[in-house]
């Protein structure tokens, strides 16, 4: 691998640990301070996040990241592009504010949790300013690795000060906030230190960026359904007990694919320059046995990961986390296969209808099993399983399809 990839991937490991770390410090205390139900609730809420910051995101962070990669030679050029993605994501803040009022009145939970889901939502909001797509461009890393240890670090250490109970549950977003200000800051000074002067040119150049970012939000959203959609259907049908089961399991499994995030962004911005394959066939043959031996692993030891992470009120969720683990065999390849590999060689169209064909296969899914009377966490897990065996086939099938215009690239 080239040095630039090498450099990249490590910094970016770095911040996969911390994105691990911090809830790992966290998760195992929450779990034992509050109740199963106040859990789920917490949970709960943070799923719903998720959606509202990908609406934020608009996959900014893939084809913002591109557009900086070819207009880094330009500051005047980097300064305009910058601008005009600030400006669409902060249009972008206000339709997702919008869309969590519309949330609060239809969802029982977050009605009944109104400020708390208020408070939570600032901290979306605030990452508008935090131009991680400009730094991934720059390719460098650090710089996104170094704000985020302080937003999180801050926020984790304090929940042991204030968090002790249900009843102070409010403070998880109130610090939030506070690192988040203090990250926007440090951002805002490493803007400042490259002299990259941010224009806000003009509401319809932002309204194209909208335009051209929108098939990577597309594809963004789509694959969030996996995950999160399936948190916010068990919220509505099942149990907050359920809840909390299925996110205490989704958050571990995250925590292992958070590992193979570094691996793709190290390798998309130099896929994107110079397009070579065996890139990605060095990649899957140097980490494909390592995610082998870890998800063997995962199987054997769920019931002790699970005593461990959560507490013994979570062990009977020792299945659940098994029925995931294929998840985990999967989504490296399959995440490989998509941006860093098609997505990089302009078929960011194909990346974007295996999303969503496999999202709207999750989705039908999941109303069979409601049909049924199915409706169940290990079901559901299964589910998820082979939805993620559908994206992974079809990328390959793209792969395949275009196999002589990639060799003569």
């Amino acid at each position: 691998m080239k040095k630039n990839i090498i450099r990249n991937i490590i910094m970016l490991y770095g911040l996969s640990i911390a994105k691990i770390v911090f809830p790992l410090i966290t998760l195992p205390y929450l779990t034992r301070v509050l109740t199963v139900d106040t859990y789920g609730t917490v949970s709960y809420v943070k799923t719903i996040m998720t959606y509202l910051q990908l609406t934020v995101d608009f996959g900014f962070m893939l084809s913002g990241t591109k557009d900086i990669v070819k207009g880094k030679q330009n500051g005047e050029d980097l300064g305009k592009i910058t601008g005009d993605i600030l400006l669409a994501r902060i249009i972008l803040g206000i339709i997702a504010f919008a869309v969590l009022v519309g949330l609060i009145i239809v969802l029982p939970i977050l009605r009944e949790n109104v400020l708390y889901t208020f408070l939570s939502y600032v901290s979306v909001f605030f990452s508008i300013f935090l131009f991680d797509y400009v730094f991934r461009g720059l390719e460098e890393m650090q710089v996104i690795t170094i704000r985020f240890v302080i937003m999180k670090g801050i926020a984790a250490a304090l929940i042991f000060v204030f968090v002790h109970n249900d009843t102070q549950i409010i403070w998880i977003p109130i610090l939030d906030c506070i690192g988040s200000l203090l990250a926007v800051a440090l951002v805002w000074i490493e803007i400042k230190k490259r002299n990259l002067h941010i224009k806000l040119m003009s509401l319809s150049r932002s309204l194209n960026k909208l335009g051209e970012s929108a098939i990577y939000f597309a594809s963004e959203m789509a694959t969030t359904a996996f995950g999160a959609l399936n948190t916010v259907l068990i919220g509505v049908f099942l149990s907050k007990s359920d809840v909390a089961y299925w996110s205490l399991c989704i958050t571990m499994i995250s925590a292992v694919q958070a590992m193979y995030e570094p691996i793709n962004s190290g390798v998309y911005p130099d896929m994107v320059k110079n397009k070579d394959l065996k890139v990605i066939k060095r990649t899957l043959s140097i980490f494909m046995p390592i995610v082998t031996v870890g998800c063997v692993f995962t199987i054997f030891v769920a019931k002790y990961a699970l005593l461990f992470v959560g507490g013994k009120q979570y062990v009977d969720a020792a299945g659940l986390l098994r029925a995931l683990t294929p998840v985990l065999f999967i989504s490296f390849p399959t995440m490989l296969f998509g941006w860093p590999t098609l997505g990089a060689f302009g078929k960011a169209k194909e990346v974007t209808i295996t999303t969503i064909v496999t999202a709207v296969a999750q989705i039908i899914g999941l109303l069979i099993l409601m049909a049924m009377g199915r409706f169940e966490l290990i079901e559901i897990a299964l589910l998820r399983g082979i939805t993620e065996l559908l994206m992974f086939v079809s990328r390959v099938g793209f792969c395949f399809k275009f196999r002589k215009e990639f060799r003569i690239r």
